[in-house]
């Protein structure tokens, strides 16, 4: 039993040396180091965000299309709408139809008077 005791206590006593210069703390960077990993950094970043741009190319030139064809449509409705302040919030019906009323002119009045002009 003693003999066990002696074995593993000459193991410990050999590997403490090696454990003790894997604890040694790396030495402090000089401030050209510093530099070069904010160049990494700033290398890294530049190289993701070019590579999300390609990715979403194709979907930004299909929106771009799809806006391109629709404009001449949110141009009328807009037109058809005038002010967006003289309608209520839309209703959604049991039934699932949506419902947008417009504003009495004394109800767009009374809005009116509560506004605070900066």
């Amino acid at each position: 039993m003693t003999h066990r005791i002696a074995a593993i206590l000459a193991l410990l006593l050999m590997t403490s040396p090696t454990l003790a210069q894997d604890l040694v703390p790396p030495p402090l960077p000089d401030e050209d180091s510093e530099s070069d990993s904010s160049d990494l950094f700033e290398e890294g970043a530049k190289l993701l965000l070019r590579g999300l741009m390609e990715e979403m190319d194709p979907a930004l030139d299909e929106m771009s299309e799809a806006l391109e064809e629709m404009g001449p449509a949110i141009s009328d409705l807009l037109a058809l709408i005038d002010d967006i302040r003289h309608y209520h919030p839309p209703e959604i019906l049991p039934n699932g139809d949506i419902i947008i009323r417009k504003k009495t002119p004394g109800e767009i009045a009374a809005d009116g008077e509560g506004e605070i002009e900066l």
